[in-house]
């Protein structure tokens, strides 16, 4: 049987307005550990997608390894690594959830990579690129659009997963939702659920605007065609 909140009104906005301190810190903590755990997870993909593109022979295992990492069930990560990294500590946390992003970013890195046109390539090797000039200049540029699209598909996933660290006492709005179900009240609840909702949404849109006015040429692209 599912653990039911109290009989009442949804929000109680008296509670909301004394406890805004806290509100706020949770929500920054939930995206601290969001951007950390995306910018270490692209750190670590985007050159093992480089690898596994340059060496298609390393895919199968590097897929295969990050895929295990994200099928495994949230609670039983953190408990996984808990035990190595510290019982409610803020690593088990960021180590689980760069976990979770491996696979997409990973698989996103390799698609933009091999949706470069060799045309391209071919041009970059004409005009006396070394291997890392045409990596750096021409092929990572032009892998962006799908590698921004894995960081946004890795954002949105990695709000929701925060919200499961509260169970170690680091997730975020997570925190709210706990305590309102420990406390039978449906506040913390209503406002945790929302307001992880509407980061992800926000976050959505930032990435996606951002995607706009770095990469301008694949808008004029698809207006093209």
């Amino acid at each position: 049987m599912g653990v039911v909140a109290s009989a009442g009104p949804i929000v109680q906005w008296s509670w909301v307005s004394s406890e805004r301190s806290m509100i706020v810190s949770l929500l920054l903590q939930h995206i601290e550990l969001t951007v950390i755990a995306v910018a270490i997870g692209l750190a670590i993909a985007v050159p093992l997608g480089i690898f596994a593109w340059k060496m298609p022979v390393a895919r199968p295992p590097l897929i295969g390894v990050t895929g295990l990492i994200y099928v495994i069930p949230s609670v039983a990560l953190l408990s996984l690594f808990a035990p190595l990294t510290g019982f409610f500590s803020i690593t088990t946390a960021e180590v689980a959830l760069v976990g979770y992003t491996l696979l997409i970013l990973l698989r996103n890195t390799i698609a933009g990579l091999e949706s470069v046109p060799a045309d391209a390539q071919d041009a970059a090797q004409g005009m006396g690129y070394t291997p890392l000039q045409e990596l750096m200049k021409v092929q990572l540029p032009l892998a962006l659009p799908a590698i921004l699209a894995g960081v946004r598909v890795a954002t949105v996933t990695t709000i929701g997963l925060v919200t499961v660290t509260a169970f170690i006492g680091q997730g975020g709005l997570g925190q709210l939702i706990i305590q309102g179900f420990s406390e039978d009240f449906n506040t913390p609840i209503f406002v945790g659920l929302v307001l992880s909702v509407l980061l992800a949404g926000v976050a959505d849109a930032l990435i996606v605007g951002i995607q706009r006015i770095s990469l301008p040429w694949v808008r004029r692209r698809r207006l093209a065609s």
